[in-house]
């Protein structure tokens, strides 16, 4: 045996150590899950590491329990960001091809990330447009829906998105634009909350542009139609 081949079988071994490592860490933080409310994010890690402009701060977030959460406000993200959610297994594959026809015809970059996509990239993740990063992201995603139930995925997900600077999770959010509970929202106040998530430095609850109130109504409409069979 050579001297090439014994450092190429050594950093094979070690490369397929760490693969299995990472497995079994996947693993058991996306089992934990089930009992545990995630203290700290990998979304929020990067916010407080790498703040963007004016960022402030005191960071707001409050965890709320799924039965302290309007249904409005589940309806709303659902009807937002991904109509399917109770249905799918983590991917919706036709709004993926979809996503893939349009940015290969140089029309607008448009994602297709569904709920439980999103949810494992604000707990682990960073923000990144990596091949690499969107594989960990499908296979934590895979986890999280062998493992969790939809009720518990969107939970977390209501409970870490970023409504604006600094503003996380649906409690915050209720708080600091309306002075109320995330439990007492309205269907006009949920679709206006769900309609700056593709992009809450861009778009504003509080001072919101013609596109925010559009979408706001476009979401109820949404919601009525959807009604509550597509909660969960």
């Amino acid at each position: 045996m050579t001297f090439v081949s014994t450092i190429a079988r050594y950093v094979l071994k070690k490369c397929l150590w760490l693969l299995l490592g990472f497995l079994c860490v996947s693993i058991l933080l996306v089992a934990s899950l089930n009992f545990i409310d995630p203290p700290v994010w990998g979304w929020k890690l990067q916010r407080q590491i790498m703040p963007p402009e004016n960022y402030p701060a005191q960071i707001q977030h409050q965890w709320v329990k799924w039965a302290q959460i309007s249904k409005n406000l589940k309806l709303a993200v659902i009807a937002s960001e991904d109509q399917l959610f109770a249905q799918h297994s983590g991917f919706d594959f036709n709004s993926i091809i979809d996503a893939l026809n349009a940015n290969a015809q140089g029309k607008r970059i448009r994602g297709a990330s569904t709920i439980s996509q999103q949810t494992a990239k604000n707990l682990f993740l960073w923000s990144s447009k990596s091949f690499l990063r969107k594989g960990i992201e499908a296979w934590l995603t895979v986890l999280m829906e062998l493992m969790l139930k939809k009720q518990r995925i969107l939970e977390l997900y209501l409970n870490l998105v970023e409504f604006g600077p600094g503003i996380f999770g649906v409690e915050a959010a209720s708080q600091h634009y309306y002075k109320k509970s995330s439990q007492r929202i309205s269907v006009r106040d949920a679709a206006r909350l769900a309609s700056v998530l593709p992009n809450p430095y861009r778009f504003h609850v509080n001072q919101p542009s013609k596109y925010v109130i559009q979408r706001t109504l476009w979401i109820e409409k949404q919601m009525r139609q959807l009604g509550k069979a597509a909660l969960p």
